[in-house]
């Protein structure tokens, strides 16, 4: 049994990369993910090798807890070229 979360208890952290391409009107599509990375250090390493083969990569995080729909606001760890706007 999972114990609930209380105010005091930090969330556990999504940590997220993606990568975008154009097509051929210009317009930014997701390429790569997004996919979920294990820690923070691997999700830039990620995204800094996939800046090299697409438009754009971000590697961002948040604080998380997906079975009770609380989210925290997002961090980004690492971009590199064109990304869309984060919602």
């Amino acid at each position: 049994m999972t114990e609930p979360i209380t105010p005091q208890a930090k969330l556990p952290k999504l940590i997220v990369v993606q990568a975008f391409d154009r097509d051929d009107e210009g317009t930014l599509f997701s390429a790569f993910g997004p996919e979920q990375q294990q820690t923070e250090d691997r999700a830039i390493r990620t995204a800094r090798a996939l800046a090299t083969k697409h438009a754009g990569a971000i590697a961002w995080c948040r604080e998380a807890n997906p079975a009770i729909g609380e989210y925290g606001e997002p961090m980004v760890l690492f971009t590199a070229g064109d990304i869309p706007d984060m919602e």
